[in-house]
């Protein structure tokens, strides 16, 4: 595998989970880390904020920049995108990371829990790729990275509940197309 020294990591939702624990990865090379999500107070029953994130990503040796953002906040996406590259000067790798999920089935999914879904997975992840994907044609090898729940696992297969976990996916084939143009 090759390194990632110096190429700039846009990560969303990587205050905790998956998305840090790919920032400490990037870091172990000596990557540049945007860790953009939400939570900047201590949650009292999830570990880990943007500014721990970034403690633990400068321990293992990378550089990071721990910047506040709803990915539902078209400003806040700017903003953030915007910061990353002022502070590292380009971004190399865009990860889409931060997501909600329901394990109910359709007809116990509320519309509100079914909006946060789609304003986060689709919409939000839609947005954070498309503000990054001008700063990524300049990359010399530019990569966008999407995560989402695997509708192969048991709970997502039962009860109607495989639609609402692959937004990412339809987000995915757009950007597909647009970066490799």
């Amino acid at each position: 595998m090759s390194s990632l020294k110096g190429k700039t990591l846009f990560i969303s939702g990587a205050s905790r989970g998956i998305g840090l624990a790919i920032a400490l990865r990037a870091a172990h090379d000596g990557a540049n880390v945007a860790i953009a999500a939400k939570t900047a107070e201590p949650h009292p029953k999830l570990k880990g904020t943007i500014y721990t994130a970034a403690d633990e990503v400068r321990a293992a040796g990378g550089k990071a920049l721990p910047v506040i953002c709803d990915i539902r906040d078209e400003a806040q996406v700017i903003a953030a995108v915007d910061k990353t590259v002022a502070e590292f000067g380009g971004i190399d790798i865009c990860v889409n990371n931060a997501s909600a999920i329901s394990l109910t089935n359709s007809q116990a999914t509320d519309m509100k829990r079914f909006d946060l879904m789609m304003g986060i997975n689709t919409r939000g992840t839609f947005m954070v790729s498309k503000y990054c994907i001008p700063h990524l044609k300049k990359a010399e090898n530019p990569h966008i990275l999407m995560l989402s729940p695997d509708a192969r696992e048991p709970h997502a297969r039962d009860h109607g509940r495989c639609g609402l976990c692959h937004p990412h996916e339809a987000v995915a084939r757009v950007h597909r197309a647009v970066l490799y143009r």
